[in-house]
Order: C-alpha cells, then structure tokens, then sequence
C-alpha cells in the first residue's frame, strides 16, 4: 500500500469543509480595497474595477461612495446606478447614510459601500456599516468595500502608538480574517504626501494640517510597512489552509524559509554567515536552530555555542533552541511544524575512531529522511589543528574524580561481597551482580565514571571469580565470550541510563521553566503600576534565575533616568552608568559575559517594548548562562518589557484622558464664566445707559440704583469665589486664629444677605453661654455666607432657612438646615466638587461655593458633611476641633 492510499480524510474536516463551501456559495463574497491611509487611491481603485465588472455585464450599483468632491473620482461614478441616501436627523444636524433597505430591495449582484470601519449616525439599522455589509452579504450579494489599516481592531493600539491618534472606528478581525478577497492599493510615501500638497486628498488647508499630525513621512512609512505585512501574512495563511483543505502534508514551497543548524563549533559562525547571504538573495527568512542532547557541554564549548547564538540574534535570525536524544529526529520534526523549506547544514570536520559511523549516519539519514525539504551541507576553509589526535577520541569526559572513586569503591565492594559466595552462587550470578551495580552507578554517575565501572567490573570478574581463580587467563572459549559481552552489556546499558537521566533532568528543567514563567505572566497580568512590576520581576528573577536584579527606566525623550528601582537594589558608578546608557541607546547587551565592556561585574540588558525603548535591567550574574538558560532570561525580559510598556502606555492614556477632560472642562468654565459675567456687566451697563439719556423719574432711578447694586453685588461675589478658589488651590491660605463671639458671626452674615433672606423664615439658634471660639473670622465668615446663600437659591420662599451653632467639646458645631429640595442620593459624594452643579437646578454660579466652604473647613482641620433631612430639606454640619475660652474669662 502506498503512502497516498494510507492518506484518509477524516470525516469532522470534511463535513466542515463542505460546510464552509456551501456556506460560501449561498453568501455573497467580500472585495476589500485595502490601504495603509486615506489618499493611496482605495475609493477611484474600487470604482475602476467597477466600471470593468459593468462592462462585462455585471448588475453592479452604488449603495455608498464617499467622493470628497475630487474631479477624476466623480467622473468614474458616471454610468454607475446610484441608490439615494437616506437622511437621518440628530441635533439637528441632516446626516446621510446609505439606505440599506433599498439596496437589499435592488438586490444587484455587487454592490458598492465605500468606507467600512464609518459609524452609521444615530437611528441607522445598525451601529456599524460592517454591519450593514453582513446583512448585504448574507442576502447573497457581492460587496466592494474600501479599509485603511488603522481600523483593523488588533491594529488601532499600534497605530495609536505611531501616530499619537486615538483610532474610535474599527472593523473587528474576524471580518478581516474572513473576507474573500484583498487587494492592496499602495503608492509610495512621497506621493501620496505630493497628493496630499496639490489638494488632491483634502482641502488645502485641511492637507496642510493632516502633514503635520497625522501624515508624516515615518507614521506613512509605518502603517505600509504595517499593511504589507497583514497582506502577506494574509496570502501564508491561505496558502496554509489551502494545505489542509487539500490534505496536502508540509512544506509546500511558496514561500523560502530556511534553517541553519547550529553548535558549540567555531566553524557555525560561518554557517550561518552564508546562511544570511542566502536568505537575503532568496528573500527568505532565515531560522537558527540548537538541539541540546544530554551529553553536555565543556566551558569552552558553552563559550563558543553562546558566541554563535548572540552572532545569530545580531544577523537576524530567529534563535530556537531545542533538545532531543536524536538530533535529525528533533531537526525534521521542528523543520515540518515550521514549514521550513531548507536545511543548511555544517560539513563534518572533526573524526574520531566512531565518526565514520556517528557522523556519516546523521548527514545521510538527514537527507533521506527529510522529504521535501532541501539540505545544504556547507564546508570550511580552516583546518581542525592536531587532527590527528581526535582519531582516539571516544567520548567526552567532565566528571569530577571523586566521581571516578565513588564507582570504584563500589565496584571493588560488591565484588568483596560476593567473593566468599563465589562457590555457592557461581560466579554467573555474580556477573548479574556486577551487572546492577554498573546500572545503579548510571543513575547518578557521568559516562567516564561508568566506563571505569564497567571495566573495573570486567577485570575483578575474569580474576576472582573465571576458572582458573587468580589469574587473567581464561580457559573455556564460553568464558571468554561471556566475559566480552558482559563488558559490553555493562557499558552500553550504563551509557543508556546516564543519557535517559541527563535527558531527564533537561526535561524537569524545561517543565520547572515553563512553569515559572507561566506563573509569572499571570502576576504580572493581575498587576498593576510600573513599580509594582518591577517588585515582582525582581523577585521572580532571583527566585528562579538565582542573581540580584535592578531597573532604570527612561525619563522620557529617549533620555536614560539615573533611579534605580527598587530603591537600594545596586549603588552603580558613574562608568557603570554609562555603560547602562550605552546598553540604552545602542538596545543590546553590556558588561559582563558580553563583547562589550565585559571587565564590568554587572551585565546590562535592555528593555524595547514593541514602539518604545523602555529602559535596560541591571543584573549581577555569577556565571555565563547556557543557552536554554539564555532563552529563558529572554522570554522573561519580554513580559517584564510587556508589562511595563502597558503600565506606560496605561499611563499616556491616563494622561490624555486627563488633559481631555481638563479641555473640557476649561471650555465649560470659560463658558460659565463669561455668562456669569456677562449678565450683571450687561445690567449695569443696561442701567447706567438708562441712568445718561436723562430721561428717567425718581422712582425709576431708584429702581435702576438698586439694580446696579445687586448686580455689583453679583459680580464681586463671582470675582471673590474665583480668588478664593486660586487661594486654596495654590495652598496659600493659612487661618489668622483669633478668640471671636460666633453670635457675631451670625449676624454679620445675616445682615449680608438681608435682601436674600427677606422672603424666608430666619432662625438663629446659639446657646446664651457659648463660649467665645478661637477661629479665622474671615474665613469662616465666607464659609457661612456660601452655605445660607445656597439655601436661599434652592429653598422655596415662605420656608425656614436655620442657622445653628453649638460647643461639643472638643468641636465647635455649625449648621445650616433648610426644608428645600434637598440633595439627590447619588449626587452627595460630588456636591463638594469643584464647578459642580446639580443637574435640573436653578442655572447661575460657578459651582465653586460648596468647594470653598470644604477648603476653608479643611484649613482649620475640620470637616463638612451634607446629608438630607428626615421630613425634606438639606442639612450641612461644619464640625471644626477648635478652641474655646469663656467670656467672663476674656481679659
């Protein structure tokens, strides 16, 4: 039976296959006209190939086309039908939006919607054009659409991080993913930007603006760049379901990707030297691949094998590394999940008594088992120096030498102890004997200490215990044949353990990784704050990479800050800071075990997040890192880089809303206070006016007399809120204490806001024997005089507006208690907040009142609640922890 008869369908794939055949079939298919910005031509692209679909007799019409009145892009609409616009009316604003209704009524076979990402205005069908364009779709007609790559939903953060511009309308992935077909309209940067200056995109002054913010030369190269990128990630991803929806088994060679296989040779640099050169000429991408067997690696070895995966980073490689006992195995199994087109290879240059087979079996089973993918073995013109010695090199040997005692003092002692049993048991159950003490010593033993095991095991055997005892001579052939495959047996079997227990532990390391960052990424995904980051990264780094660790971060401008955080983690050096600045700026490694300043005792690494240098990590390593232990530090510095720019950028957005709302809110005050103004201003300037002409009675003068009056009384109260507010937010107010009679207090207000009283319902109430009260007369003065004044604009006349004082030691007590409205329940919390007003209420003031009274309790360290009284009404208690004294005590 041949391969392609053992090839079966399974049948879950191909009912979903028919599935989404039949589903595409009764749909209509989506055109996407796919752009980096607005002015690379998406709107006149998509007209054109609707002038050519007409022309083949296709039933195509307009359903939306938005022209921005450019000449050569309404001339292509010509001979076009055109579905009217429906105009939809919001805050009397006549808004025009496509009629959907009436195009699924035409039912054409394509239709034309210009703008999919547009927000349809408020009493549309759908919140969405994208919207409008399913339900088109799933009426069986074709649409043509237009998309920039800013509205792609995974897109926007990026773009936003580009530009500086918060994208709002987006189209999610999943339609993106979906769409039938993409055709990429792109022109090169400095045309569209002559576009945009000869008025061809938008109007001249409107051009000029979108030069300078969004358009700018580097943000346009980004987002083609970035479009590009999604096109031809678009085309790999069809070509890869095309694969599986034909059942075609990788790699398919559409697309080169190649992959150097690396070690610890010095020879790989120049592997992967010409692997680069190859990629460039072929425009592939290019993978560098290390497989860890259990055997290790010597210093020396783990120095160059580092050397060769940093030259790898630097050329641009993806570094991968790996482990496996069988490296073709773990090559081609890594090479067809990757759809790795080629394989380049080192040639052989170091040969051994077991080269011949070790080495010549990895190339041709390489090659014979690699199918489809192409292998290249590459050569060398250096030379292996003392070559001839490696023809006596069997093995690597890196035990230490109590290793080699331990297995011989264990050998010698299980051999003592079944000497005197040696006539009981025959010496072939002794062999089974020294046969489990080699396999136990594999446990934990390396493979030199094994083999002296093994031997040592052979030798006591054929000694003490082979007829004739005593002697190395062997009489009997059987023996002699015995004795040699117990040697064997013992070695091989020893070997084999030692590899499955290295092999063993790379595994329990790599699960103890995998892990730890699985744990990492999940604290550090429920956390919150740059320093809070940097605890935790701190102290996941020295729990599982074992060395002390710091962080300095950027203070903004791409200017290295001279904090280290935590606080007392490293006390650095001005050199030292400046190889942290180097390692900054450059964005590579510095200082110990790297090619740049490595007499340093610190070893630099920098932290780029994915469109911002973040800062570098300070780290006080006691030795080299192995290359699975580099991998690791990598993915741990990506999430720690991760997680700081999201609490950065977190923070930019924090900012901005900030600064909106600050925009606005300086918009809202400057309108509020020009109208607060302008009416007493205009009164007057009404009645001085009226007051000149002459022409007034008595009676009128008095009347306009009054009116200036309260209108000035008006004004100075608006001009003395706003100083007073400028006075507790620069924090210059500081209380003038003085003993004062709080009956005085009263009335001064009282007689303030006599006028304001007049159609209410005054109560005073202040025990006889109040003590006198060491306050800011001033200060409290205003506080009242806002607090009674508010209950006179709320209150309904006729009502009763109360003024209460009282001692309650060791608080002096002020109330002010009215039967108006009262306070909404969810308003209470703001009531206190600057420029705040109750919605619904009575217009005029700055909202400032209340928030001046909080101030100037505070600056006597008191305190001020409002709360709803029981049958209507508010009540706000002033509660200050101020001094008394008794007036009879008064000098």
């Amino acid at each position: 039976m041949n391969e392609s008869e053992n090839i079966r369908p399974d049948p879950d794939e191909l009912l979903a296959s028919l599935h989404r055949d039949d589903n595409s079939i009764r749909k209509g298919k989506l055109r996407i006209f796919f752009g980096m910005c607005a002015g690379v031509g998406k709107t006149y692209t998509m007209l054109q190939a609707a002038q050519i679909e007409k022309l083949k007799g296709t039933d195509i019409i307009i359903g939306y086309v938005e022209t921005h009145k450019r000449p050569d892009t309404e001339e292509l609409q010509k001979g076009l039908e055109i579905i009217p616009r429906r105009t939809l009316v919001y805050r009397s604003a006549a808004l025009e939006e496509m009629d959907l209704d009436a195009v699924l009524a035409r039912k054409p076979q394509v239709v034309l919607v210009d703008e999919l990402a547009h927000s349809n205005a408020p009493g549309s069908r759908h919140l969405k054009r994208y919207q409008d364009v399913l339900d088109i779709l799933e009426n069986g007609i074709d649409v043509y659409t237009t998309l920039n790559v800013q509205h792609i939903e995974s897109r926007t953060e990026t773009v936003s991080q580009i530009t500086g511009i918060i994208i709002r309308e987006t189209v999610p992935d999943e339609i993106f993913e979906k769409v039938d077909e993409v055709e990429l309209v792109d022109i090169t940067p400095e045309e569209l930007i002559k576009r945009f200056e000869e008025g061809k995109v938008y109007a001249p002054e409107q051009s000029k603006k979108a030069l300078e913010t969004f358009f700018k030369i580097e943000n346009i190269n980004a987002l083609r760049e970035m479009s590009l990128r999604i096109v031809a990630d678009r085309v790999d991803k069809d070509l890869l379901d095309s694969m599986h929806r034909k059942r075609i088994k990788g790699p398919w060679k559409s697309g080169l990707h190649l992959m150097a296989v690396i070690g610890p040779s010095p020879y790989s640099a120049k592997l992967l030297r010409w692997a680069k050169n190859l990629s460039y000429t072929m425009g592939a991408s290019l993978m560098a691949v290390y497989v860890e067997t259990p055997g290790g690696l010597s210093a020396g070895g783990q120095e160059q094998l580092n050397k060769n995966l940093n030259l790898a980073r630097q050329l641009g490689a993806e570094v991968i590394t790996t482990s496996g006992n069988d490296i073709v195995k773990a090559i081609l199994d890594l090479g067809h999940k990757e759809n790795i087109t080629h394989i380049i290879i080192g040639k052989p240059r170091k040969w051994s008594l077991l080269s011949y087979f070790r080495i010549g079996n990895f190339v041709n089973r390489l090659i014979k088992d690699s199918g489809n993918i192409d292998v290249y073995v590459v050569g060398s013109d250096q030379h292996e120096k003392d070559k001839y010695m490696n023809y006596f090199r069997l093995f690597r040997f890196s035990s230490p030498l109590s290793s080699y005692i331990i297995s011989a003092l264990f050998t010698i002692l299980t051999a003592a102890v079944f000497y005197p049993l040696k006539e009981i048991i025959g010496y072939q159950v002794v062999a089974f004997g020294l046969l489990f003490t080699v396999s136990i010593l594999a446990i934990f033993a390396g493979i030199g200490p094994i083999l002296l095991s093994a031997s040592l095991s052979a030798l006591l055997w054929d000694f003490f215990f082979l007829p004739p005892p005593l002697t190395l001579h062997i009489s009997r052939p059987e023996d002699l044949l015995m004795l040699l495959m117990f040697f064997i047996i013992a070695l091989l079997g020893g070997i084999l353990t030692s590899r499955v227990r290295k092999q063993e532990r790379l595994t329990r390391e790599r699960e103890l990784r995998t892990n730890a960052l699985y744990q990492f990424t999940r604290e550090l995904s429920m956390t919150s704050g740059v320093e809070e980051v940097i605890r935790l990264s701190v102290r996941y780094i020295k729990k599982y990479s074992k060395f002390d660790s710091g962080f300095i971060l950027q203070e903004g401008s791409n200017i290295l800050g001279s904090r280290i955080m935590p606080e007392g983690a490293f006390s650095l050096t001005p050199n030292e800071l400046s190889v942290a600045e180097w390692s900054f700026k450059h964005s590579r490694s510095a200082g110990r075990y790297t090619d740049t300043l490595p007499s340093n005792k610190y070893t630099f690494y920098p932290l780029n997040g994915n469109k911002m240098k973040l800062g570098i990590v300070v780290v006080k390593p006691e030795r080299r890192l192995r290359p699975d232990e580099e991998a690791f530090w990598d993915a741990y510095r990506t999430q720690i880089s991760n997680g700081i720019e999201r609490e950065l950028l977190n923070e930019i957005a924090r900012r901005a809303s900030v600064l909106d709302e600050s925009d606005k809110l300086y918009k809202s005050l400057f309108n509020s206070i020009s109208h607060e103004l302008r009416i007493p201003v205009a009164t007057i300037m009404g009645a001085s006016d009226t007051l000149m002409s002459g022409s007034t009675g008595k009676d009128s003068r008095e009347d306009l007399y009054r009116e200036i009056s309260e209108a000035s009384e008006r004004l100075n109260r608006l001009i003395e809120n706003l100083l007073n507010m400028s006075r507790l937010e620069s924090g210059k107010i500081s209380p003038r204490l003085d003993w004062h009679d709080v009956h005085d207090l009263a009335a001064k207000v009282v007689e303030d806001l006599k006028a304001e009283l007049a159609p209410f319902t005054l109560e005073v109430i202040i025990p006889e024997n109040t003590p006198l009260v060491r306050i800011d007369f001033g200060l409290m003065e205003q506080a009242l005089f806002n607090l009674v004044f508010n209950s006179t604009q709320y209150s309904k006349p006729g009502t009763t507006i109360r003024i209460k004082m009282y001692n309650d030691k060791p608080s002096f007590i002020l109330q002010v208690m009215d039967r108006g409205p009262g306070f909404p329940i969810g308003e209470l919390q703001n009531i206190f907040n600057k420029f705040y007003r109750i919605d619904g209420k009575i217009t005029g003031g700055l909202g400032l009142g209340l928030s001046i009274v909080k101030g100037f309790v505070e600056a006597h360290n008191g305190t001020v609640v409002a709360e709803n009284r029981k049958n209507g009404g508010a009540s706000i208690t002033i509660r200050i922890p101020a001094e008394v004294h008794d007036m009879n005590q008064v000098p």
